[in-house]
């Protein structure tokens, strides 16, 4: 159903209108009872949404399982057990200058959220910000991703069954809903994608002094060290790279390998591609689809723009078009002014690039926007390194993608890859506001105000000499 510009604002001013209630009504029974509603919702429903998966990516149920339905009911339960803790007014002591009072923060809800999920985990990625919403108790309004409309359409089936819609709605709809969306003044907006994108949000967040949590994207290197376990650091960089078929914001995205370790690493990777996907990968029901005609042609567009500027496919790249599916390719020799160095990949495709200078890919992955992640492969010592030396917005050593998973990891970008944090505790902060309260026993400060006489001169003085 379309819903007008004026069918979204009264649907904010609904939401708008309960938070004074709510703020006393939605208190840590009434989140934990919404967060149970959802939690059943999820496990009453995972054939639904194993289907709406299927139908918008051809993803197999284990994987839908593994990057779907487990990551929401983990953050459910994580959510559930640690709330009473989280919303518990934290005391803080005095400074010298605030002798004779008490303080403490509170934690308390944001008030109305806007959700703007992407299409890659269409399911996970616009549940999984509501579930700290509800933590935190605000109230929101989330926008799923067109680009997915089964998955987009059970949210909305799922939402409408469980809450009351000025608590929990869901827009439905193309870039109008969200630009619709953006004009009204939410008091949080998280938003998942693009910065390109992610710029858009923020500048009409500051229309209205919003605050943003932006989990944007990147290019995610990989360093394999001359000291590598390299069975083990194939196994970890072809599944996280070739789940949902790359489309996976912290993906690895490219993988500078020592060149001791070049050729073992290539033999490892192939070994692996064929043990997941078998001999013919692209028809393989284990590998899910590019999500659209335009991103098919944007991936397989960046293979055939390498090539020709002289790249080699050292394995995979068979594509078939008709199905969107496009079995795992491993490039060499690619050069840092080829588009496929350039732009994030997003699909399955991972450029190999040896290296004998630690400090030579050091410069070039500081010379970049910084990565939302970064994976090490190889000693304590060099991941020690590679740490100290660089920025992203998490560390992988020895895996990749799973520091996104860690509950109580905070996950998020910095400069161009994000803004903000999200999951666990970290999630919960993000849609409060941390409101200090000082109250009054007995401090002196009456002591300093105004006539400013000569013993009040001297005692400003004394309290100076203690403090500085």
């Amino acid at each position: 159903m379309t819903q007008t510009h004026q069918d979204l604002a009264a649907l904010f001013a609904a939401h708008k209108a309960a938070v004074p209630a709510r703020r006393v009504s939605f208190d840590r029974h009434a989140r934990l009872a919404a967060l149970a509603k959802l939690r059943q919702a999820v496990l009453d429903r995972q054939d639904d949404i194993i289907a709406a998966l299927a139908a918008d990516f051809g993803k197999h149920p284990v994987e839908v399982r593994l990057t779907e339905i487990l990551p929401i009911l983990q953050d459910i339960s994580h959510a559930r057990r640690h709330l009473r803790r989280w919303m518990r007014p934290r005391r803080v002591l005095p400074t010298l200058m605030m002798i004779g009072t008490s303080a403490r923060i509170e934690a308390q809800p944001r008030g109305v959220a806007l959700i703007i999920a992407p299409w890659n985990f269409p399911f996970q990625l616009a549940l999984g910000p509501l579930v700290s919403a509800l933590a935190a108790g605000c109230s929101a309004i989330i926008k799923p991703s067109e680009m997915t409309p089964a998955t987009s359409a059970l949210i909305a089936d799922m939402v409408a069954d469980c809450f009351a819609p000025d608590l929990v709605a869901v827009v439905q709809g193309g870039v109008e809903a969200s630009t619709q969306l953006l004009a009204l003044p939410f008091d949080h907006i998280f938003f998942t994608g693009s910065p390109a994108v992610g710029k858009i949000v923020m500048a009409a967040a500051a229309k209205s002094l919003a605050s943003v949590t932006l989990e944007l994207g990147g290019k995610s290197p990989v360093i394999v060290g001359p000291d590598a376990n390299i069975a083990k650091a194939a196994k970890w960089i072809a599944w996280g790279r070739f789940i949902n078929a790359g489309q996976t914001c912290v993906a690895p995205d490219h993988v500078f390998v020592h060149a001791s370790q070049r050729a073992a690493l290539t033999d490892a990777l192939q070994g692996r591609i064929a043990a997941m996907y078998g001999a013919d990968p692209a028809t393989s029901p284990a590998l899910a689809r590019i999500v659209d005609d335009r991103n098919f042609a944007r991936v397989t567009g960046l293979i055939a723009d390498a090539v020709k500027a002289g790249a080699k496919v050292v394995a995979g790249g068979q594509a078939d078009m008709g199905a969107r599916r496009l079995a795992p390719a491993l490039l060499e020799q690619t050069a840092a002014d080829m588009d496929v160095s350039r732009e994030e990949i997003f699909g399955p495709v991972l450029p190999l690039i040896p290296y004998d200078d630690l400090d030579v890919v050091l410069e070039r992955i500081n010379a970049g926007p910084h990565p939302l992640a970064l994976y090490v492969f190889g000693s304590k010592g060099l991941a020690g390194d590679v740490v100290a030396r660089t920025t992203s917005g998490s560390v992988g050593v020895n895996l990749t993608v799973m520091p996104v998973i860690h509950g109580n990891l905070p996950f998020g970008g910095v400069g161009t890859s994000g803004m903000g944090a999200a999951h666990g505790q970290a999630g919960f902060a993000a849609f409060s506001h941390m409101r200090p309260v000082l109250r009054n026993r007995f401090l002196p400060m009456t002591l300093l105000f105004p006539p400013y006489t000569g013993r009040v001169k001297k005692l400003a003085k004394l309290v100076q000499r203690l403090v500085q």
